[in-house]
């Protein structure tokens, strides 16, 4: 009875976005973070540029500066992938552009305008936005939102925040906006709620699920109904025939690259 309920209210508060829309999110395989590997840092130009010459469609991740900027770059920290130290917020674009990336030479943390233009429409884009409860969205979203005005190329936000995805809705809904999905092994009545809840809240286009989730009653349903629903992190043969048999495209790495 409740699943019915709940099937019942997505339709209702979350209607699927026409195919022309979120069609080409489908059928494609997302470099995670780019093509990195040894020598190629995650989140870089040459990583990106090596998934360009793959064919791949992209994933990345954006973080905002003390100055309001939007920077390519995963960890809240520097710590891990430079050598230098210190929240990502805490600096301005022009000194984390300034900081070389671990592992490459003559390799430093990207704008996202940076990125863009060396994208250029060659491939699709899938944008995660990061987010925190303690954080507003909306500096972040804005800043995002003025570098993607004007490109031309396929490309899409998303967020484990619902709140972005209920931001773009509002402000850019010309933008394809979607929620990322990890259920963390939760599936009491509770968590399914949860999800139902965040879904209601940030009304995406399309969800990315987390592949060790899959297969989940909660994507199969939205799927069905037509939203698309992506996977990460897709890192094994196994895994990407789970995504193929569970979902519409996956975000992969390593040995799950075709």
């Amino acid at each position: 009875m409740l699943y019915l309920l709940f099937a019942l209210l997505d339709r209702w508060l979350v209607p699927v976005p026409p195919a022309e829309r979120v069609g080409w999110l489908r059928g494609r395989v997302y470099a995670h973070r780019g093509l990195h590997r040894a020598g190629v840092p995650e989140n870089s130009l040459a990583a990106f540029a090596l998934a360009i010459e793959r064919g791949l469609g992209i994933e990345c991740d954006v973080q905002r500066t003390s100055d309001g900027q939007a920077m390519v770059f995963h960890d809240w920290d520097l710590d891990r992938l430079t050598d230098a130290a210190g929240a990502i917020i805490d600096h301005s674009s022009t000194q984390l552009g300034a900081i070389a990336l671990s592992g490459a030479e003559g390799e430093h943390i990207p704008t996202l305008r940076q990125m863009l233009d060396l994208v250029a429409g060659r491939a699709p884009l899938l944008i995660e936005i990061k987010s925190r409860r303690d954080l507003r969205v909306a500096p972040l979203c804005l800043a995002v939102r003025r570098v993607l005005e004007g490109y031309r190329g396929d490309v899409a936000v998303m967020s484990f925040d619902p709140r972005v995805p209920a931001w773009f809705r509002r402000y850019s809904p010309h933008i394809v906006h979607g929620l990322v999905v990890t259920e963390e092994g939760r599936r009491t009545l509770f968590a399914r709620a949860q999800r139902h809840l965040a879904l209601w809240h940030g009304k995406p286009q399309f969800l990315a699920y987390d592949v060790r989730d899959l297969p989940s009653r909660f994507a199969a349903l939205q799927r069905r109904r037509g939203l698309p629903v992506l996977t990460w992190t897709v890192r094994s043969p196994e895994l990407a025939e789970k995504a193929s048999a569970h979902a519409d495209a996956p975000i992969a790495e390593g040995a799950g690259l075709p």
